[in-house]
C-alpha cells in the first residue's frame, strides 16, 4: 500500500509530457493539480459525444449536429482580413456539404480524402449550398469518440490537460487499487474503480461515462458521510463541564420569557439541556428558519449554564448583530441576576482590558461578542458553554478557537439559513440536529409579490404610503456600483429620492464602510431617524427592526431563491401587515418560475429545496460559505439515490469497523476528512 500511494503522490512533475512543457506544471498548480494522484482525480466538466450522428437531410439551417461523412476532397482555401479559411468537400453517404474550418492550418492538413470523420458543426446556407461551420472533427475509427472538455484557466488547453491525464494513467494503471469491500460494490451494482477512473476520463461511450460517474459519486459521499460519522465518534471526548439538571426546572426556564414558547423550541432547549448534562461535550445545530426563534433558545441555554456556574460566551459575525442580542439577552436574564457583557471592536482599549478582567476574574455570566471573544488576551474563569450565531460565516479555525477559551466547552452553533436535508446531512453529519419549524404567535404574515419594472412606480407609491402612515422600509440592490444591466447602492438612492421621496430621509448601507458608519446608520434607522434603507444584502442576517414594514428587492431575478427568503425575513417582525416587493426587468420564464416560487412559500425549508433544485449546491451557498466540502462529481440536485445508498453503506461500515479498522482499511476517508 505504501509503495502505490508513494506513486499517486508523485509530483506531476514527473510526467514526461510536463517534463517536456515545463511552464505546464504551474498552469495546473492553478487548477489545484500538484500530484498524480490530483491529476486522475480531475475530472472532465462534459464530454463531446460522436457516438450519435444523424443525417443531413435531416438537419434544419442554423442547427448545430454531429454527422459521419466522408472526406471526398479538400477544396481551396482563402484569407480574410483575420483568419485563413479552409474548405472541404463530404458527404455522409446521400447529402453533400462544404465544411468550413477557421484558422486551423494544422487540423486542415492531417485531414485525408477517402476518410470517413465524426464531424460537429452548425448548418447554414441549406437551401443555396450548403455548408457546415466545423468546430470538431476526428477520425469516425478513433477510440475517443467520447472526447473529455476539462476546466480551465488561461494558458492551457482541454487537450494538454487529456494529455497529461493519459500519461498518468499510463503510469498509474495497474496500481489503481479497489477501496471497497466486494459486498457494497454488488449490493449497489457499482463498477470497479479501475474501470471508473479510465471512463470517467476516456469512456467508450454515454453507458460507461454514466456507470463511471455513478461509481465515482458514490464514493465521494460514502467517504464524505464516513468521514464525518468517525469525527463525530473522535468528537464524543469526555468533558469536565458536566450540568446537572436539578439546579432548576425546566418551567423556570421557559418563565424566562414573556410570551409563549412554541413546541418547536421547548423541544430544541430540550436537547440542548440533556447534551449539556451528558459526559461527552454537547455537538448541536439548532436551525430554523427566519424569525423563528432561536435566540430564545440561546438564552435559555445561557441561564441553565449560570444556574451550574459555568460562564457562556455567544459569538455573533456582526457588531450590529451581536449589539441586538446583547440587548436581547440583558433585557431578558439580567432581571435574574445574570451578569450579561457586550464584547466587541468599537470599545475604548480601556473599555476592553477592564471588561477582559472582570470576564477572567469570573465576574460575567455571559459574554456576547465579535471576534473580539477569540482574541488571545480574552480568557475565562469557566467557559462551559459557547454559541455561534450564523456559524456558516465563521471559519473553522475561529470556531476551534472560542471553543480552546474552555475544557472541551459544550457547543451549540444556530443558523437562519434554511439547508435542504441533504445538504444539512453533508454540512453538519457531525452535530446533531434540533429543527424550529413553528414561528411565534404574532409574527406578521409577509405578502410577496413579484412584479416587472413597467410598474415600478406604483411599487414605490405603495412604499411612501406606508412610509407616510409611520412604517419604513428596506430597498435592496445587487451591488453597491451599479452597471448597464444591474442597479447599484450609490446612483440608486440618487435615482429613487429625486423621484420618488423627495421630502423622506433615504440612506444608503453596504459591506465596504467602515464597521462605525454601518453601525452609525443601522442605529439611526433603529431609532427612526431613517425612513427608508437603501442597501446591499448586509441587511441580510440578524436585523431587527420591528417598524420596517416593507421591503423592495431589485433585480430580484439575480438572488438565490433561500437568500431572497432571508433578506424577506427582515420584515414581519413587529404588529404591522408587511410586505415584499420583488422587481425583475428581466423576466425570463426561468425568472418568473423561480420568484412565483417565493411568492407563493413562506417555509424557508420548501424554498431552500426548490433552491436546491434550481441552481444545484455547487451555486446554492456562494462563494462565501465557510465549511462547505467541495464535491467534485456528485451532485446532490439529482444523485438523491446515490446519496441514500452511500450513506446507508457507510452507517453499515462505520456500525462494524472500529475506528483503527477504518483508518486502516478506507485511508481515503481520513485523506478527504483531512481536507
Amino acid at each position: 500500500m505504501n509503495n502505490i500511494n508513494e506513486i499517486f503522490q508523485n509530483p506531476i512533475n514527473t510526467i514526461g509530457y510536463i517534463q517536456r512543457n515545463p511552464k505546464m506544471e504551474k498552469l495546473l498548480n492553478k487548477l489545484g493539480i500538484f500530484t498524480i494522484y490530483d491529476l486522475i482525480n480531475y475530472y472532465p466538466r462534459r464530454y463531446i459525444d460522436y457516438t450519435n450522428p444523424v443525417k443531413l437531410a435531416n438537419v434544419a439551417t442554423d442547427e448545430t449536429v454531429l454527422i459521419r461523412a466522408t472526406l471526398i476532397r479538400k477544396l481551396s482555401s482563402s484569407m480574410t482580413s483575420r483568419v485563413m479559411i479552409f474548405k472541404v468537400l463530404l458527404n455522409d453517404g446521400e447529402d453533400d456539404i462544404v465544411g468550413i474550418i477557421y484558422g486551423q492550418k494544422y487540423l486542415f492538413d492531417s485531414l485525408q480524402a477517402d476518410t470517413e470523420y465524426c464531424v460537429i458543426g452548425k448548418v447554414t446556407n441549406k437551401l443555396i449550398r450548403p455548408e457546415m461551420n466545423i468546430s470538431s472533427i476526428v477520425p469516425a475509427d478513433g477510440d475517443e469518440l467520447m472526447t473529455p472538455v476539462y476546466p480551465l484557466t488561461r494558458g492551457i488547453t482541454s487537450n494538454q490537460i487529456k494529455v497529461c491525464v493519459k500519461n498518468a494513467l499510463s503510469l498509474t494503471d495497474k496500481f489503481i487499487y479497489e477501496p471497497m469491500p466486494r459486498e457494497i460494490i454488488q449490493k449497489n451494482g457499482l463498477v470497479s474503480m479501475p474501470y471508473a477512473i479510465k471512463n470517467i476520463h476516456f469512456p467508450t461511450d454515454s453507458e460507461a461515462m454514466q456507470k463511471a460517474r455513478k461509481r465515482l459519486a458514490f464514493d465521494e459521499i460514502f467517504n464524505l458521510h464516513l468521514s464525518l460519522l468517525t469525527l463525530k465518534k473522535a468528537n464524543k471526548i469526555q468533558t469536565p463541564c458536566v450540568m446537572n439538571q436539578n439546579v432548576c426546572n425546566i418551567s423556570e426556564l421557559f418563565n424566562l420569557f414573556s410570551f409563549e414558547l412554541t413546541n418547536a423550541q421547548k423541544n430544541a432547549i430540550n436537547d440542548c439541556l440533556q447534551d449539556m448534562c451528558s459526559q461527552s461535550p454537547a455537538r448541536r445545530l439548532v436551525q430554523g428558519d427566519v424569525g423563528s426563534g432561536k435566540t430564545a433558545v440561546a438564552i435559555a441555554c445561557c441561564y441553565f449554564a449560570t444556574k451550574n456556574n459555568y460562564q457562556s460566551a455567544l459569538m455573533a459575525p456582526t457588531e450590529i448583530l451581536a449589539t441586538q442580542h446583547y440587548e436581547t439577552f440583558s433585557s431578558l436574564l439580567c432581571p435574574f441576576g445574570v451578569n450579561v457583557e457586550l464584547l466587541t471592536g468599537s470599545l475604548t482599549a480601556k473599555e476592553k482590558r477592564e471588561l477582559k478582567k472582570r470576564i477572567k476574574n469570573g465576574e460575567v455570566d455571559v459574554v456576547v461578542g465579535t471576534h473580539a471573544i477569540i482574541q488571545k488576551d480574552t480568557e475565562f474563569s469557566n467557559l462551559g458553554l459557547i454559541i455561534t450565531d450564523e456559524q456558516h460565516r465563521f471559519g473553522v479555525n475561529q470556531r476551534s478557537t472560542l471553543a480552546s477559551k474552555g475544557n472541551n466547552p459544550h457547543t451549540i452553533v444556530m443558523s437562519a439559513t434554511p439547508i435542504p436535508r441533504t445538504l444539512g446531512l453533508i454540512m453538519h453529519g457531525d452535530l446533531d440536529v434540533s429543527i424550529i419549524n413553528e414561528l411565534p404567535k404574532g409574527r406578521q404574515p409577509i405578502q410577496t409579490m413579484a412584479i416587472t419594472g413597467k410598474i415600478r412606480t406604483r411599487a414605490y407609491n405603495f412604499v411612501r404610503k406606508n412610509v407616510l402612515e409611520g412604517r419604513q422600509a428596506y430597498i435592496v440592490c445587487a451591488a453597491i456600483d451599479g452597471t448597464e444591466d444591474i442597479k447599484g447602492v450609490t446612483e440608486f438612492k440618487e435615482y429613487i429620492q429625486q423621484a420618488y421621496f423627495k421630502d423622506l430621509k433615504v440612506e444608503i448601507l453596504h459591506g465596504a464602510m467602515k464597521a462605525d458608519q454601518k453601525d452609525s446608520i443601522m442605529e439611526d434607522f433603529k431609532n427612526k431617524k431613517i425612513d427608508i434603507l437603501v442597501s446591499t444584502t448586509v441587511i441580510e442576517v440578524g436585523i431587527d427592526v420591528p417598524n420596517a414594514s416593507i421591503i423592495v428587492i431589485e433585480d430580484a431575478e439575480r438572488f438565490g431563491l433561500s437568500q431572497l427568503h432571508q433578506l424577506r425575513g427582515r420584515v414581519g417582525r413587529g404588529q404591522y401587515a408587511s410586505y415584499c416587493v420583488l422587481i425583475t426587468d428581466h423576466p425570463t420564464k426561468d425568472a418568473v418560475t423561480r420568484l412565483n416560487t417565493l411568492c407563493e412559500n413562506t417555509d424557508g425549508f420548501k424554498i431552500a429545496e426548490e433552491d436546491l433544485q434550481l441552481r444545484g449546491p455547487g451555486n446554492y451557498f456562494g462563494d462565501e460559505q465557510h465549511g462547505f466540502p467541495t464535491l467534485k462529481i456528485a451532485d446532490l440536485s439529482q444523485d438523491m439515490e446515490i446519496f441514500k445508498s452511500a450513506q446507508q453503506a457507510a452507517m453499515e461500515v462505520f456500525n462494524r469497523y472500529t475506528i483503527q479498522e477504518i483508518q486502516r482499511d478506507f485511508p481515503q476517508v481520513f485523506h478527504q476528512l483531512n481536507d
